[in-house]
C-alpha cells in the first residue's frame, strides 16, 4: 500500500501500482474530488428515487398481510415523514455503487493487484450477503412476525383497529437493515481466519458460547417475538459453522504449500 511518497512492501515482493509515486497535497485533492463525487451522487439519487415513493410505501405496506387496511397515516406530516425516510434510506441504497466507485477509483491506484482482487471478493460477498439477509427479512420474517404479534394481541384481548403507518415503517427498514448488517459476520469471520487471526479450532470450541451470542443478537435486533429471533439466529448458526469449515480448509491448504516447500540450503562456506 502507497501513502504519499512511500510504500510498504514486502521483501522480494514486485509492485505492480497502477499509478507512480504522488507529491501527498495531490493525493489531498484526489480525496476531495473523491468526497465530492459521492456528495452529488448521493444527493442526486436522493432526489432520483422521489417519483418512486408511492411503490416503494405499498412494498413496505405489503408484509402486513390482511392487516394492510389498518395500516394508516396519523397526522399531517405522516406522508412527508415517510418520504424523508425513502429518501434517506432507499437514495443511499441507490447510491451505493456509486459510492463505491468512486471510493475504490481513488483507493485502487494505491493497492497491489492482490489486495484489490480481495477487497473485490469482500465487496461481493458483502454485497450477496446482505441480499440474503433482506430477503430473509422481507420474505419470510416480517409477514410471520406480524402475523404472530396479532395473535399474540388477540389471545392477549386486546383489538388493533389501527396500525401507525410511521411505526410500521421503522419496523420494517429497521428488521431488513439488521437482518443485512447481522449476515456480515460470516465475512468479518473469514476475513480473521483468512489472515490467520482466528484458528478454526477457536471457532470450534468455542461453538456452544457464539450460538448464545447469536439468539442474543437475533434477540435485540428482531422484533419482539420468538419466530423472527429463531429466523435470523438459525441461518447465522450455519453460516458460522460454514466458516469454521472454510477457514479450516484455508489452513490445510497453507499447512500443505509449507510442507511441499523445499528446505533452504545450511548457511556457511565450507
Amino acid at each position: 500500500m502507497k501513502i504519499g511518497r512511500f510504500s510498504i512492501k514486502k521483501h522480494g515482493e514486485a509492485d505492480d501500482y497502477n499509478d507512480p509515486p504522488r507529491p501527498f497535497m495531490e493525493h489531498l485533492i484526489d480525496l476531495r474530488d473523491c468526497l465530492l463525487r459521492c456528495a452529488v451522487a448521493w444527493a442526486a439519487c436522493e432526489v432520483a428515487i422521489v417519483p418512486f415513493a408511492p411503490k416503494i410505501t405499498e412494498w413496505i405496506i405489503a408484509p402486513a398481510g390482511l392487516a394492510t387496511d389498518k395500516v394508516q397515516g396519523l397526522g399531517w406530516t405522516a406522508g412527508f415523514s415517510i418520504l424523508l425516510k425513502i429518501m434517506l434510506w432507499g437514495g443511499t441504497a441507490l447510491s451505493l455503487p456509486f459510492l463505491l466507485f468512486f471510493i475504490m477509483r481513488f483507493v485502487f491506484p494505491g493497492l497491489k493487484r492482490s489486495e484489490r482482487s480481495i477487497i473485490v471478493f469482500c465487496l461481493f460477498t458483502s454485497t450477496l450477503l446482505f441480499g440474503i439477509g433482506v430477503w430473509m427479512a422481507y420474505a419470510a420474517t416480517l409477514e410471520i412476525a406480524i402475523e404472530v404479534l396479532q395473535k399474540i394481541n388477540a389471545w392477549v384481548g386486546i383489538k388493533v383497529d389501527i396500525v401507525r403507518l410511521d411505526e410500521h415503517v421503522d419496523i420494517v427498514i429497521k428488521t431488513i437493515i439488521a437482518f443485512g448488517l447481522a449476515f456480515q459476520l460470516p465475512l468479518l469471520l473469514l476475513v480473521l481466519g483468512w489472515i490467520g487471526l482466528i484458528p478454526s479450532e477457536a471457532l470450534r470450541t468455542r461453538r456452544r458460547i457464539a450460538i448464545v451470542v447469536i439468539f442474543v443478537i437475533a434477540m435485540i435486533l428482531t422484533p419482539p417475538d420468538p419466530v423472527s429471533q429463531i429466523l435470523m439466529a438459525l441461518p447465522m448458526c450455519v453460516l458460522y459453522e460454514a466458516c469454521i469449515w472454510i477457514i479450516r480448509l484455508r489452513e490445510l491448504a497453507r499447512r500443505n504449500t509449507t510442507d511441499d516447500e523445499p528446505p533452504a540450503p545450511a548457511g556457511g562456506a565450507d
